[in-house]
């Protein structure tokens, strides 16, 4: 196996305007690795740790396997309760997003499932948010009108259907 070449500390801060220069131009799996190599050196760098989610969400949909489960659980790491249920929020509503672009029988209703749960998340982060932060309402309303935009509904609850997305 090849062995990883470490950033030294004092790189950081150039490390972080390159992955957020990647996330930018599109290239998340790129920002991903760089976000990586810094938390290697600073493990609980929240700038590093929120790119890091973003750039694993930004994958979500593609054909490159991304986890929503390790993002959740990155989402642990912020030691800010805002944060965590903001990104949290993040993660259900990029799912969703993925979930309305697939060609599936039921992906309106996956989708909706994922908007809810992201709307729910906000919800708790908007009790909690910083003066002047209420991102939380501006991505709770993104979702309202995503579901009302797109007509997506929960579904029937006696259908017996199991909710898979593959």
């Amino acid at each position: 196996m090849i062995k990883l070449k470490p950033l030294s500390a004092d790189s950081v801060p150039n490390a972080l305007k390159r992955a957020e220069h990647y996330r930018l131009l599109n290239q998340p799996r790129q920002a991903e690795s760089i976000c990586r190599d810094i938390l290697l050196v600073e493990p609980t760098n929240k700038q590093a740790l929120v790119n890091l989610i973003l750039s694993i969400t930004d994958q979500f949909g593609t054909n490159i396997s991304s986890s929503d489960s390790e993002a959740r659980e990155l989402c642990g790491k912020l030691d800010d309760d805002y944060q965590e249920q903001y990104y949290l929020g993040l993660i259900e509503e990029r799912l969703g997003r993925a979930a309305l672009k697939k060609s599936i029988p039921r992906a309106k209703y996956i989708a909706y499932e994922f908007y809810h749960n992201a709307m729910e998340y906000y919800e708790k982060a908007e009790k909690i948010h910083p003066p002047g932060n209420e991102d939380s309402i501006l991505r709770w309303n993104a979702c309202a009108r995503t579901i009302q935009e797109f007509k997506i509904e929960p579904s029937p609850s006696d259908d017996g259907v199991p909710h898979l997305l593959e």
